[in-house]
């Protein structure tokens, strides 16, 4: 058995190979983005790649060549089903709907027309999303009619740009103030330079025009749940809204400890990902009332946050103590998928 990986330093790779290394598993470094990336693979049974939301190439093809290789009888993570709607809040919205999941009230519209008479008849405020986007990026409250109509016009004419420069100077202001570091410091001077600059991934895929897409503001929420499964494991995380702001993707305000993650949620994650069908995937959860409610969906999440987790709940929800690499967790379901047996996990 040999594995293909896609190797990006930073991402999951970086585990995968040392797993890999450690554990005497055949590996063979490959690269997506070769025209004989087809070619690479003959020696293969399956392929590992993580790639993000930054990456424009990743979007160009990732799709593309996972549906390739899996009708070839190739396995590949993160496979179609978990990776299709990944950074595409509009594919997600159409999908958990089919799964009657509780998605948070949402609406999308391809006719100025028809988002503009929506915004004469519902109420506000109402949060406005770009299908892509991660730590809160590219999110916004709209809190009047007046402005829902201003963004409807634009996305239908300028349309919006794929990174928002003020917001993200602001952004790494806040985490000066948050983290006190030079390496917050160095986030804004980045963040100065992309005024300027922009990035590759605004630079070749453009603009998003064409569509609208909101979804109903819910109040008074202090934080989030994230769920993050992998098979029969699921981590758990608080993430607490920022000051003045009703977003807690991104704020970096994070509580580990088990007891304050509503189990309730993690028993929902397990649910929806089985109703999926997907390899890893992270939920993000609100409350409003006593009802949970869904607000978007990822396969990938960041790694590093998950080695302060005091452990994970398997499908029982019963509770197994202790520090976890996901990447490994993810290495070891792959392997278990290449030999047709059902996901595990770790110790």
């Amino acid at each position: 058995m040999k594995i293909a990986i896609h190797h990006r330093l930073g991402s999951y790779s970086d585990q995968w190979i040392e797993y890999c290394k450690a554990n005497n598993i055949f590996y063979k470094l490959v690269n997506c983005y070769q025209s004989d990336i087809i070619q690479q693979l003959d020696d293969c049974d399956g392929l590992m790649w993580h790639y993000n939301q930054n990456d424009y190439k990743g979007f160009l093809c990732a799709r593309q060549i996972t549906n390739s290789l899996e009708l070839s009888g190739k396995k590949v993570f993160p496979d179609s089903k978990t990776s299709w709607h990944f950074d595409d809040k509009v594919g997600q919205k159409y999908l958990l709907e089919a799964i009657k999941a509780p998605l948070i009230p949402s609406y999308i519209f391809y006719d100025k027309k028809e988002a503009l008479k929506w915004c004469e008849t519902t109420t506000f405020p109402k949060v406005f999303k770009l299908r892509g986007g991660a730590g809160s990026e590219n999110v916004k409250l709209v809190k009047t009619k007046s402005d829902g109509k201003k963004l409807v016009k634009r996305a239908f004419g300028s349309g919006f740009v794929l990174l928002d420069r003020a917001d993200l100077l602001k952004e790494r202001l806040w985490r000066v103030k948050r983290d006190r570091t030079f390496a917050s410091v160095i986030g804004v001077c980045k963040s100065i330079g992309r005024i300027f600059v922009p990035t590759e991934l605004e630079r070749f895929l453009g603009k998003n025009k064409g569509y609208i897409y909101f979804q109903d503001f819910i109040p008074d929420n202090q934080f989030d749940i994230r769920v993050y499964v992998m098979g029969n494991a699921a981590f758990g995380l608080k993430r607490l809204v920022r000051s003045n702001d009703f977003r807690a993707s991104g704020s970096g305000l994070i509580e580990f400890e088990k007891e304050k993650i509503n189990t309730d949620c993690v028993k929902l994650a397990f649910d929806l990902s089985q109703k999926l069908n997907t390899q890893s995937i992270a939920f993000d959860f609100i409350s409003h009332g006593d009802q949970i409610m869904l607000v978007e969906i990822s396969y990938a999440s960041v790694q590093k946050t998950y080695l302060n987790c005091p452990g994970y709940w398997d499908r029982q929800l019963s509770w197994h103590e202790g520090c976890f690499k996901i990447e490994h967790i993810m290495m070891v379901n792959f392997l278990e998928q290449l030999r047709g047996k059902q996901q595990s996990v770790i110790c």
